[in-house]
């Protein structure tokens, strides 16, 4: 039997602050942000987009169990967009959010993509991205 993974369920960020990490991604980037049940009794917070999801563990006391090192602003991230990033870069400016780099091409999953770059509170690096048809 050839045993394989088909998705990815969901990612973890370690973030120092979640409100504020909560706040970003939900105003910069358009995710919803829901509070779910753990097994535990507790309660956790995280992002959803699409039918992908990230939680949210918080740097002071992660959710066990956890990475051998978790630390905020370790992540890169790429993000597909429909919208354009000419769009992107207006709608990012409206909130004072510094794009670092682009628009640039570059190599995605199923192939080319034009990226912009910026940073989440965290300084975790978060490229948006538009894949090249044709």
């Amino acid at each position: 039997m050839k045993i394989s993974v088909q998705a990815l369920d969901h990612l973890v960020l370690t973030a120092s602050d979640i409100d504020a990490t909560a706040a970003f991604y939900r105003d910069a980037l358009g995710m919803e942000v829901f509070d779910f049940d753990v097994a535990d009794g507790t309660r956790r917070t995280a992002l959803g987009f699409g039918t992908q999801k990230i939680n949210l563990h918080a740097a002071q006391s992660p959710f066990q169990p956890h990475a051998d090192r978790p630390m905020p602003g370790s992540a890169d991230l790429c993000f597909l967009s429909e919208t354009m990033l000419a769009d992107w870069q207006a709608h990012l400016a409206t909130l004072g959010v510094v794009i670092e780099s682009g628009p640039v091409n570059r190599s995605g999953a199923t192939g080319p993509i034009t990226s912009i770059y910026l940073r989440d509170p965290d300084g975790n690096l978060i490229e948006i991205s538009n894949r090249i048809i044709g």
